[in-house]
C-alpha cells in the first residue's frame, strides 16, 4: 500500500488482503496506521477516506479484528 487510499476500486480490498495474508496482525496494523498519519499530516487524508477504508475492510473480518480496527479508525479520525 503505497499509500491509505490507495486500496481504491473495485477488487482492491481482496488484493490488498492477499498481499498482507500471513502477516502478522501488529504488522499490519503498523503499516495502516504509518500511512494514515503519513496522509493526515500531508492534508491528503480525509476522515470521510478514513470511513470508507473501514467500509471496505470491515466487512471481510471476524467480529473481533472489526473491532479492533473500529477503534484504530477512531484513533486515525482524532489525529
Amino acid at each position: 500500500m503505497k499509500d491509505f487510499a490507495s486500496y481504491g476500486g473495485e477488487g482492491d480490498g481482496e488484493e490488498f488482503l492477499s498481499r498482507y495474508a500471513g502477516k502478522d496482525e501488529g504488522a499490519l496494523t503498523k503499516e495502516i496506521y504509518a500511512r494514515a498519519v503519513e496522509g493526515k499530516r500531508a492534508g491528503t487524508l480525509t476522515n470521510e477516506q478514513i470511513d470508507a477504508f473501514y467500509a471496505r475492510f470491515a466487512p471481510m473480518l471476524d467480529a473481533a479484528k472489526r473491532k479492533k480496527l473500529q477503534k484504530l479508525i477512531e484513533q486515525l479520525k482524532r489525529m
